[in-house]
């Protein structure tokens, strides 16, 4: 289903959407009670879900590859928030675990997540929020990671 709709196509979606991304990412990482990166904050929650995570599921979970999630990885331990632990049926893999202090930044990631999300709703019925919330999904479908990786490859 493509929207045929003349006006559609002067939204400026690209504009938008990037300068969106850095002004949420700005304001998050200023605030004075923030412990955390928003990337960090990524990471907290998803072994906020499930503790002990291999490296290589938490990357493609945060759409990240390997350096990327490596390096992350590594910022957040030396922060003393997560630590990384061998895995113990595959030596070669590396899992990665919640310390208490990264319980403790995570609750407040939490609180500032809700705080973030409210202001982003704010004026908006919860019906224009599930269409948002569905378009801004569909964008990883209409552009998996695999296709951009392709894509920025010299031939």
């Amino acid at each position: 289903m493509r929207n045929k709709d003349a006006g559609a196509r002067h939204h400026r979606l690209i504009y938008l959407l990037s300068v969106a991304q850095r002004r949420v990412q700005r304001w998050m990482a200023a605030q004075p009670s923030s412990e955390v990166t928003p990337a960090q904050a990524g990471l907290l929650f998803i072994l906020g879900k499930q503790n002990g995570v291999l490296m290589g599921e938490v990357g493609a979970a945060l759409d990240m590859g390997p350096a990327g999630i490596s390096g992350l990885v590594d910022r957040t331990a030396a922060a003393k928030l997560v630590e990384r632990r061998a895995d113990h049926e595959d030596g070669r893999a590396w899992r990665v675990w919640l310390t208490p202090k990264g319980r403790t930044a995570l609750a407040q990631a939490k609180a500032s997540a809700a705080q973030v999300n409210a202001a982003l709703t704010d004026g908006f019925t919860s019906a224009e929020i599930d269409i948002v919330a569905r378009w801004l999904t569909s964008i990883q479908d209409k552009f998996p990671r695999q296709l951009s990786t392709e894509l920025s490859r010299d031939p």
